[in-house]
């Protein structure tokens, strides 16, 4: 089989979306703009239902976050990628997790959903140039767990083991200075 050089471009294409998607997802859990930004086009915009605007409103949006949520995940589910030359329109299922403290307790929630990007190549570099976000369930699955128990019963031999998203373990994991 011959594999040409447009087929080869394509693959590489896609990929390198597939990479800016997962870049990010980790940039909004971690609240790193600076990933984020690396993310997105300076004129990108950006709607939630929730929250509908420029970059820079939704930068201020994501980052620092919000206090009452103390973690999140983004767990990015199969894309389906249409590149056109130097713009691709891109189909992202995503599963999020927040735990959401709300006054007396804290709890855990999930949102299934879709990314519709519309996305751009500029200087050879990929990025999102619009998103828009698709709900198609949410789930309330109640109290969240007490960390400081451990997990199913059995002690944690140290405090790096539960996420957050500021002073997460991955970030010392990945070399981010300060840690």
């Amino acid at each position: 089989m011959d594999v040409t050089t447009e087929e080869l471009r394509l693959f590489v294409d896609r990929e390198q979306i597939r990479d800016c998607l997962a870049r990010l997802a980790r940039g909004e859990d971690r609240r790193d703009a600076a990933m984020i930004t690396a993310c997105h086009w300076p004129d990108a915009t950006s709607d939630y239902g929730i929250f509908s605007g420029n970059f820079d409103e939704y930068l201020a949006w994501v980052v620092p976050g919000s206090d009452a949520i103390a973690a999140t995940q983004h767990m990015l589910g199969q894309s389906m990628i249409d590149v056109r030359g130097d713009a691709a329109r891109v189909e992202t299922q995503v599963i999020s997790y927040h735990r959401i403290n709300m006054g007396a307790e804290e709890r855990d929630v999930s949102i299934g959903g879709r990314y519709l990007d519309r996305m751009e190549r500029r200087g050879g570099e990929w990025r999102i140039a619009a998103r828009t976000m698709l709900y198609d369930w949410y789930q309330d699955f109640g109290q969240s767990i007490d960390w400081s128990q451990g997990v199913m019963g059995m002690a944690f031999s140290a405090g790096h083991f539960t996420g957050r998203a500021h002073g997460d373990h991955s970030e010392a994991f990945f070399g981010k200075s300060g840690e």
